[in-house]
């Protein structure tokens, strides 16, 4: 609370600007949402490859990273992202003992070494932060690096083996610095901590505050200074300095010292960026939540540690009156020009060169992606490594000069690696992506939802220039007949396609179930209803992650008649099945109502119709939570939706603001969005 007190003075002056988190990691972000800036998540592509031997003091390695995963963002949003942030957020948490840096175990063994180094001693937490103010200009961006680093003392109690495995077996420390995570389990095996708690989470969040106060309370607003200094002293100086273009990357090769970044000798980019923002609207939307985007510092339910996720219709009054006078940030439009002249007298831009060259090319992957998983590569290379083509193409029953190709694209996509055998024989193996997410049997195999693509969408996006001239779905063309009702007409027309279909949205449900399921705390609701909920795999994680829940799911007959063949072994009695349509028939009595990647499918008026059902049988508190990729460009995915099912159906991809409009027609508030960066986001909102 005391954090959020000292920024209450420079809310107000945040108020409107796009603010970023460079990092994915969900403990910062559960950190940050308390402190009542409303920030969104792009987590940094930057490598952690930087050559720890090149610093002089663990803090230095910890504050670079920070600042190269910073820069990389503002770097990289008004190129990719198409919008430039006001201000972005890095940060580098390390463990470090006897001068050595302990970063995340790369496995068991690892994970136990550190544990036991650590073991009956006291070592120290190192978080690096680094803030970059973006400053628009007519030939670019200047950025402005603010930087600095928390330190924390903890000492482990002596550990026995038992524990030390036991801790290890749970699986927590292998995303965690020093492998173990001092919010959960591995607090059970701290004596004491000396400083700031959250630091040891991941982020100094005191020190941030008085940071974050210092810059906009105390710091020169003229955008033509070349250096200021901040005045904090609180365990290192740290420096303001005004960045043309951000760094290329500092790689482990580097010969520069870590305290001469070659960050201010850039030159200008020939590139304008240009903002229009939308004035305030009475849309909805203002009233929508961005978990892990935005904050309130005045809502119990996202104080840390754990408390309970409770809402009454009183509260939720009070945060849409609350919310009603934030300006919004979520729809921002910028467009990036290059002058005619530039254009004509320089050579391209080489990362405008790279993003048209990977939209022009992007079919060649992902039908390379089709064919090796139709042809069962990486299957065959998960049950015996080491092939070679001429073996592969003996199994797959496929030619020798067309496999080696086919091999040698996925190597270049990242989803095989080759090695030279003796004999001078490439072979392949499957790469870590692969192994996750390719081979059929797989944990989060995505074989089957691949082969819907292939099977049905591919088919479908060959007419895309039909669907946009048209303006309907390209069934017909693809498939030779017309489809009035899509899911009876083209995915349940028989056994095997029905079959398929549901493989494939199980395969998808597997990989986003657990971020939909936990993106908010529903402990606060008994019964839940998945309409559309198809296999069930949905639902399973929504027990699983909410012990006190019971799920019915809701679909076609035709559905849950096949529905069993998709039961995990040891069956949850809290799900059920029920036959219905959800368009015709009454549905099941329920708290919560879900409807993950369900209203894509439908265009405007049959969405309304089902929002109004669910309004009917919704009592007051109740909620309705929407599972979606929203088009509000939160991942690199979403922007080609808005035609993605122009092409396959009569629906349409939404943003967020549009679903807060829908659902307050139908009497629903308090809106809050998660934007998991797993395919979906997710959005909830209650019965008023």
């Amino acid at each position: 609370m005391r954090a959020t007190m000292l920024l209450s003075p420079v809310i107000p002056k945040l108020s409107g600007k796009l603010i970023v988190l460079a990092s994915g990691s969900p403990r910062r972000l559960e950190i940050l949402r308390n402190v009542g800036i409303r920030f969104e998540v792009v987590p940094s592509w930057f490598k952690e490859t930087l050559n720890k031997g090149l610093f002089k003091a663990p803090h230095e390695y910890a504050v670079e990273t920070a600042k190269q995963k910073a820069l990389e963002v503002a770097r990289r949003m008004p190129l990719k992202h198409l919008k430039t942030p006001d201000m972005v957020i890095g940060a580098d948490t390390i463990v470090t003992i006897d001068g050595m840096i302990l970063e995340k175990p790369i496995d068991k063994q690892d994970a136990y070494r550190m544990l036991s180094r650590l073991s009956g001693k006291e070592h120290s937490v190192f978080t690096g932060v680094a803030i970059v103010i973006c400053h628009e200009k007519e030939n670019g961006v200047d950025y402005q690096m603010i930087d600095f680093f928390e330190e924390t003392k903890v000492k482990f109690a002596h550990l026995s083996e038992d524990m030390l495995w036991e801790y290890i077996n749970s699986g927590e420390p292998m995303d965690k610095a020093g492998g173990y995570g001092i919010q959960a389990l591995g607090g059970m095996l701290v004596e004491y901590v000396h400083g700031d708690f959250f630091n040891v989470m991941g982020f100094p969040l005191n020190h941030f505050c008085k940071q974050i106060s210092l810059i906009y309370n105390h710091r020169t607003t003229s955008s033509n200074q070349d250096s200021a200094s901040v005045g904090l002293s609180h365990n290192s100086p740290h420096n303001t300095s005004i960045l043309t273009q951000p760094p290329p990357n500092l790689t482990a090769q580097s010969s520069q010292s870590p305290t001469s970044s070659p960050i201010h000798n850039s030159s200008p980019s020939p590139i304008q960026i240009h903002h229009t923002q939308d004035g305030p609207s009475s849309s909805p939307v203002h009233k929508v939540k961005r978990k892990g985007s935005e904050g309130t510092a005045d809502e119990s339910s996202w104080k840390l540690p754990d408390s309970l996720f409770t809402h009454t219709a009183a509260e939720c009054e009070r945060q849409d009156s609350e919310n009603t006078t934030l300006p919004q940030t979520t729809s921002r439009e910028q467009a990036i020009e290059l002058s005619v002249a530039e254009h004509e007298a320089s050579e391209p831009n080489k990362e405008d060169l790279e993003k048209i060259t990977e939209l022009v090319d992007g079919f060649k992957a992902s039908k390379a992606l089709f064919t090796a998983s139709r042809l069962h590569v990486f299957d065959l290379l998960q049950s015996r490594p080491g092939l070679d083509a001429t073996q592969v193409a003996q199994e797959i029953e496929a030619s020798v000069k067309g496999t080696e190709r086919l091999l040698e694209a996925c190597v270049s996509l990242g989803l095989l690696k080759s090695k030279e055998r003796t004999s001078q024989k490439t072979v392949y193996e499957n790469t870590r992506l692969a192994a996750w997410f390719l081979w059929s049997d797989a944990p989060f195999s995505l074989h089957e939802y691949i082969q819907h693509c292939n099977n049905t969408l591919w088919p479908l996006f060959s007419h895309l220039e039909s669907a946009v001239r048209e303006g309907t779905n390209q069934h017909e063309k693809a498939f030779g007949k017309k489809s009035k009702d899509i899911f009876q007409d083209a995915y349940f027309s028989s056994k095997e396609v029905k079959l398929r279909f549901m493989n494939a949205m199980h395969s998808i449900a597997k990989v986003t179930g657990k971020a939909v399921a936990t993106a908010f705390d529903l402990s606060s609701y008994k019964t839940a209803c998945d309409l559309g909920g198809c296999t069930g795999a949905m639902a399973y994680e929504f027990t699983t992650a909410h012990p006190g829940l019971s799920v019915t799911v809701f679909d076609l007959p035709a559905v849950v008649e096949m529905s069993e063949h998709f039961h995990p072994l040891h069956t949850d009695n809290r799900v059920s099945f029920v036959a219905g349509d959800f368009f015709k028939d009454e549905l099941p009595k329920a708290d919560l109502y879900i409807l993950a990647r369900i209203l894509h499918d439908w265009p405007d008026e049959k969405v309304h119709v089902l929002l109004s059902k669910i309004a009917d049988a919704c009592k007051p508190g109740c909620a309705v939570l929407i599972a979606e990729t929203m088009l509000d460009g939160q991942t690199p995915y979403s922007a080609p939706q808005s035609v993605n099912m122009h092409a396959q159906t009569e629906g349409m991809k939404r943003r967020e603001s549009q679903y807060a409009d829908m659902l307050s027609k139908h009497g629903f508030g308090c809106m809050r969005v998660v934007h998991t960066l797993n395919f979906l986001d997710v959005f909830i909102a209650n019965k008023m």
